[in-house]
């Protein structure tokens, strides 16, 4: 999971990153009109993103970037929506910016983890997740995600450790929750996996992750009524979980859950 920094350029500030910005953004002539137009590419930039238009969004970053180039959290930002593009090699060069601006600030770490996880370059994914938690050890999504990482090398009971040491930081981070649930169920923990994947459900209604998981392992143990119920639930909130390839190689879910959702899917 990436983190999108909110930022206003009027201000010359980042949420989380003030020192950072402050130090190396300020420039001696930027001009009010030049903040003016930086305040407003950023509200167009945000409310492109909100829409899933990333496309756009990048667009309004590269502006920016042109007129604030020392702002890593622009840098940072337009590599999100790149990855969301799944521009990932484009995306990695501009969180490598992002982390020569501001080599101590974890966001761009993070998210340039995201990116090399895409490539399903394990290794280096977790290398930037140790850094965040060299930087901070109470970042619970520098947890999560190196659990994600781990997923990708099989190393099941490392992932299990980091997704429980998540949700001990934050408890309600819904995605750690539902990422143990599913290596519970890839390393033969069904009945648990179902049980914590309901209780995810019942708290979270409408996170469609666990939604459709819960689908899948509901359907191949036999309860099929319970499994449709949730598939309609799920399937309304996001379609991207009637296809299996993006299933298996975009959202990444361990194989056993693939395999449950594809036998799912072929009988529907």
């Amino acid at each position: 999971m990436m983190r999108l920094i909110v930022i206003l350029l009027s201000l010359l500030l980042v949420f989380g990153w003030a020192e950072a910005v402050m130090a190396q953004s300020q420039k001696p002539n930027i001009t009010q009109e030049q903040l003016r137009k930086g305040d407003e590419l950023t509200r167009a930039a945000f409310a492109a993103t909100s829409k899933g238009d990333f496309a756009t969004a990048e667009k309004y970053w590269t502006e920016i970037i042109e007129q604030f180039p020392d702002n890593p959290a622009i840098w940072s930002n337009r590599g999100n929506s790149r990855v969301s593009q799944n521009k990932l090699q484009e995306a990695l060069a501009d969180f490598n910016k992002a982390i020569e601006l501001a080599p101590d600030i974890t966001d761009p770490y993070l998210n340039r983890g995201t990116a090399l996880e895409g490539l399903g370059r394990w290794e280096e994914a977790i290398a930037d997740y140790d850094r965040i938690l060299e930087i901070d050890p109470q970042d619970a999504m520098a947890y999560n995600n190196r659990g994600t990482a781990e997923v990708g090398l099989e190393r099941w009971e490392d992932a299990i450790a980091d997704y429980k040491k998540a949700m001990a930081l934050a408890p309600n981070l819904v995605i750690a929750r539902g990422n143990y649930a599913l290596v519970l169920y890839e390393t033969g923990q069904i009945e648990p996996a179902i049980r914590e994947m309901k209780n995810i459900v019942r708290k979270y209604p409408n996170f469609a992750d666990t939604r459709a998981a819960l689908t899948a392992a509901l359907w191949v143990n036999g309860q099929k009524g319970e499994a449709e119920s949730n598939w309609v639930a799920a399937s309304g909130l996001d379609p991207r979980y009637k296809d299996i390839n993006w299933v298996k190689n975009i959202r990444r879910w361990p194989p056993s859950m693939v395999t449950a959702l594809d036998k799912f899917l072929k009988l529907q």
